[in-house]
């Protein structure tokens, strides 16, 4: 039967589907809304809504649904209303396709052609939670790390309070809200990978706060919780849909929503006061401070991989699974998160070669199709924090950092080759424009200390003089050799003609 003649998956449905499918013990209807979520994306259909879906099952506590916002495209949220919110997380490792079918969402709402207003959303008595995957850009930063008041979305909701665009507006406009009638207000969770998630989303919201009302901003940084949170998962881009597999683990079923991602899944929160989902029964973490936690996922499974994506883009792959499965690529990454990365972390090393393994089966996981255009999208935000922060620690301990010195050149050479044939992919950055006028400056030295001048994105580099000298000799090989040629000359005796 072809797509357009299959049934949709709605409650109808649920009874006819195959036995191995898992089904939720409640429909959406049946749910109260607790919880908005900012970011109705992949990720979180396979991660925050299904763990809460996990939770409400364990526990039965039905007040924990959750109304997911879509910040600008309607295609899910149109997918999503025609199945009854109903939606299928395809769990894949090495051929296995496992399915379960989630209705933790009781609403899924388009921000900017919704009637209610996400602003009365959030501020529902009912609504203790909100959580954000939003992306660092739905944060409003500058690169001060303050917001930036002055960037035309924060403009915009500060003239149109009542209908606000960016989530910074729509959180504060619904805490105004919890505020006029003497409510309690959510708890606010950032899920995105940003360094110091919550404390960073506080202070953007206290910023955008003070520059309505001094006495709100005042009220929320009394009242108003925003613990920082570390999420894992690796979730196939919302773009890379299969329809058709879906389809046939549901017995012919048709699901437009569907989700595909890894097994592995964890979710390590800052403790805070107030009602939650029983989310520590079903894999999340309760700790004091996630700082830790942070470094560890953000420079070895983020870092690394920046580092398959724009080596392994130049190399002709264009997933990460067909990046790791390179002999040299994965050495170089595991030499990478050992001897670059590893050292800057306070995992014992045990636990580090533990971590490090298990990232290594989990990126060169076949089923899981992470493009390197989208891995590698706003390399220039993610520099610093995923990158050149323990770089800079590695340079002032006097540690070699071959791998990420050459990280850095093929980030650059990604630019160089933009519009050119031999382009690995299109260029997404919010600095694309003057980093491509950087790019087109002829000698590979200049070029490596034009890019590595700019502090915004790489911080400040001790030893800089030696840093942009070594930059340009990789961006130099680059240029003239083969990929797997520069990558062995940077590897360590043991790693050499080896799959790791």
């Amino acid at each position: 039967m072809s797509a357009g003649l299959s049934p949709r998956l709605g409650v109808g449905a649920l009874r006819g589907l195959p036995e191995d499918v898992t089904r939720p013990p409640f429909t959406p209807g049946s749910l109260g809304t607790g919880i908005v979520h900012l970011g109705c994306g992949a990720f979180h259909r396979a991660h925050q809504a299904l763990i809460t879906q996990h939770a409400m099952s364990a526990t039965g506590d039905r007040r924990w649904g959750i109304s997911t916002v879509a910040m600008s495209r309607p295609d899910v949220v149109g997918a999503l209303r025609a199945q009854d919110n109903l939606y299928t997380t395809l769990l894949r490792d090495e051929g296995v396709v496992r399915a379960e079918v989630v209705g933790a969402i009781t609403a899924a709402v388009h921000a900017p052609s919704d009637r209610i207003g996400v602003v009365r959303r959030v501020a529902d008595p009912r609504v203790r939670i909100v959580t954000l995957t939003v992306t660092t850009g739905g944060y409003c930063l500058a690169p001060s790390g303050r917001l930036d008041s002055g960037s035309d979305p924060v403009r915009h909701d500060l003239r149109c309070s009542a209908k606000p665009c960016t989530a910074i507006g729509m959180l504060v406009g619904g805490l105004a809200a919890v505020r006029r009638r003497g409510g309690t207000p959510p708890v606010v969770i950032s899920c995105d990978n940003l360094t110091a998630n919550g404390r960073q989303l506080r202070s953007a919201v206290l910023d955008f706060a003070a520059l309505r009302d001094d006495r709100l901003a005042n009220w929320i940084g009394r009242n108003v919780q925003f613990p920082c949170s570390v999420v894992d998962r690796i979730v196939a881009s919302g773009e890379d849909t299969d329809d058709a597999a879906a389809r046939t683990r549901l017995g012919g079923v048709d699901d437009r929503a569907q989700v595909s991602a890894e097994p592995f899944m964890t979710w390590t929160i800052e403790n805070f006061e107030g009602e939650r989902p029983r989310w520590d029964l079903v894999g999340a973490e309760y700790v004091g401070d996630v700082t830790g936690h942070e470094l560890a996922k953000l420079r070895l499974l983020n870092g690394t991989h920046l580092l398959l994506a724009y080596l392994g883009a130049l190399a002709g792959y264009s997933t990460i699974a067909e990046a790791s499965a390179d002999p040299a690529l994965s050495a170089l990454a595991k030499q990478f998160m050992l001897y670059e990365q590893g050292p800057t972390l306070t995992l014992v090393d045990a636990e580090l070669q533990r971590t490090v393994r298990d990232l290594l089966r989990r990126f060169r996981n076949p089923d899981i199709r992470h493009e390197m255009t989208r891995v590698g999208r706003n390399g220039s935000d993610k520099m610093l924090p995923r990158v050149t922060a323990a770089m800079r620690e590695n340079l002032a301990a006097g540690r070699p950092t071959p791998a990420a010195i050459l990280l850095i050149a093929a980030w650059i050479h990604w630019f160089d080759l933009c519009g050119t044939p031999r382009a690995p992919g299109e260029i997404i950055d919010p600095r694309a424009a003057e980093l491509a006028r950087l790019a087109a400056i002829p000698d590979p030295h200049r070029r490596a200390r034009a890019f590595l001048a700019r502090t915004d994105i790489f911080g400040v580099l001790p030893h800089l003089g030696h840093v942009q000298q070594e930059v340009g000799d990789a961006l130099t090989e680059l240029i003239r050799d083969n990929v797997s040629e520069v990558i062995e000359r940077r590897l360590r005796p043991e790693f050499l003609g080896r799959v790791a």
